[in-house]
């Protein structure tokens, strides 16, 4: 009888469960979206201006036979539907979401780059939310994800047009300093645009690139072979 070997899931599948399962004992709920995307969505509602470099082909896929959509570039569209989704029925925050997908990015490919890959989200919105809580988040994230491992994290000012203040979040493990993601304070405007009282409420929000985490994590020497159909990508 010939025999089978036996199958596992894609470390991709492993690493993006681990960080679901942290950031849902930190009281995350789960949202998801659409990965084809219109520009209000992708674009518009999170304060990018028309003339943003981002919307250009270079950057964005646009669906051919398709006004106004795209390949989303960011999960972020999710935030934008889950606080669309929340004012028309009636609710309002706290809340706090992550939102695990796939984006897709009109750009050159390397070992450290691909045209696809996998983030997740992070959405909190309330009441006299500061940096300092965003802070804490990451800071509980890592600390859990790489656990056993000496971490630590900085932010430095950065600019991204649906956060302000923005940061670039750098992540030490061990002695070396690494630029890991994009977050920041939730830009008013983009409040307003979803229907909320961005008076009442301040929030922050994150991207953290789940490839990057799992060549970080499993020592993954190439980012583009986990789209290679190459089973020997679960040897990492």
């Amino acid at each position: 009888m010939q025999e089978y070997q036996k199958g596992s899931l894609h470390p991709l599948t492993l690493i993006t469960n681990e960080a679901i399962s942290i950031f849902k004992d930190m009281g995350f709920i789960v949202a998801l979206g659409p990965e084809m995307e219109d520009e209000w969505h992708n674009f518009d509602a999170l304060n990018v201006p028309q003339d943003h470099p981002a919307r250009d082909m270079q950057d964005t896929f646009f669906i051919k036979g398709k006004d106004k959509m795209v390949l989303r570039t960011h999960t972020s569209n999710t935030q934008i539907r889950y606080m669309e989704n929340l004012v028309k029925e009636g609710k309002k925050p706290p809340f706090s979401i992550i939102v695990p997908g796939k984006v897709f990015r009109n750009e050159s490919t390397d070992a450290t780059h691909e045209m696809q890959f996998f983030q997740i989200e992070g959405l909190v919105i309330g009441n006299d939310i500061s940096v300092a809580h965003m802070k804490g988040v990451l800071l509980g994230f890592f600390k859990k994800f790489f656990e056993g491992e000496d971490v630590d994290i900085r932010i430095r000012p950065s600019f991204f047009p649906f956060v302000e203040p923005g940061f670039e979040v750098d992540l030490k493990r061990g002695d070396k300093w690494i630029e890991l993601l994009g977050a920041g304070m939730v830009h008013p405007n983009v409040l307003k645009n979803c229907g909320l009282d961005d008076k009442k409420y301040q929030g922050f929000a994150f991207g953290i690139g789940l490839d990057r985490l799992a060549v970080m994590k499993l020592k993954i020497p190439d980012v583009r072979y986990s789209y290679q159909g190459d089973l020997r990508i679960n040897q990492f």
